[in-house]
């Protein structure tokens, strides 16, 4: 899953970047609204954490903007504690959710737990496939309950099948969204990803639909 923080305070967003890539999101970084406007407008992102009260377009018009062009992306917005104006203008511009400064890490992380698995219609935090099982909270993968040890890119590739399950996704999508825009994408590296995760996994839930990607689904026997 790739975000966007759009943050003007320099330690307020490098703990926010620390926070959810530690937490296993790939996450693309600005610090004013024009950047954070093109960024948004121009990359696919999963959700984005906007602060309001940035320099050169504030995040209300940033917001907007998005909005405007159908961008749909899920945007968490930072308010001031004591502006509920803002909490009202923002939602009105179209955010999906807000946390107020100051704040804790833990309850930005599951504020947007919260909205990426709902953009993909689901309301548990939990996803499973066949025996195979996700703790998006946990940042944990086991099968018939087993604990199984992935890498920070698998464990990425797994998650975004897991939240569109039964959805073809294409090597250019995963690549999309597993990488930030710095990272020297290569398509192929998905394939790599996708044979580790089998032979973890032991079982075959990841089946490539030739010519159009990869598809999650339960094996025959556990339908």
């Amino acid at each position: 899953m790739r975000l966007l923080v759009v943050e003007d305070d320099p330690d307020l967003n490098r703990q926010l970047t620390t926070a959810l890539t530690d937490a296993g999101y790939v996450v693309d970084r600005a610090f004013d609204g024009e950047e954070g406007h093109f960024l948004g407008e121009s990359e696919p992102y999963d959700a984005v954490i906007l602060d309001i009260g940035l320099p050169k377009m504030d995040g209300i018009t940033v917001l907007e903007a998005w909005r405007r062009t159908g961008r749909t992306m899920p945007v968490l917005i930072l308010t001031a504690r004591d502006r509920w104006s803002d909490k009202v203008q923002g939602f009105d511009a179209g955010a999906d959710d807000y946390v107020a400064k100051p704040f804790h890490l833990e309850e930005v992380l599951a504020r947007i737990r919260a909205l990426v698995r709902r953009s993909a219609g689901h309301a548990k935090s939990e996803f499973t496939c066949g025996s195979v099982r996700l703790d998006t909270r946990t940042g944990r993968v086991s099968v018939d309950g087993t604990p199984v040890k992935l890498t920070s890119h698998e464990y990425r590739l797994l998650s975004y099948l897991m939240h569109h399950n039964g959805r073809v996704v294409s090597r250019t999508e995963l690549v999309e969204h597993l990488y930030d825009q710095d990272f020297d994408r290569d398509s192929n590296t998905i394939e790599v990803f996708v044979g580790r995760i089998r032979k973890k996994l032991g079982i075959d839930v990841i089946q490539t639909v030739r010519g159009l990607g990869y598809l999650l689904t339960p094996p025959a026997d556990a339908r």
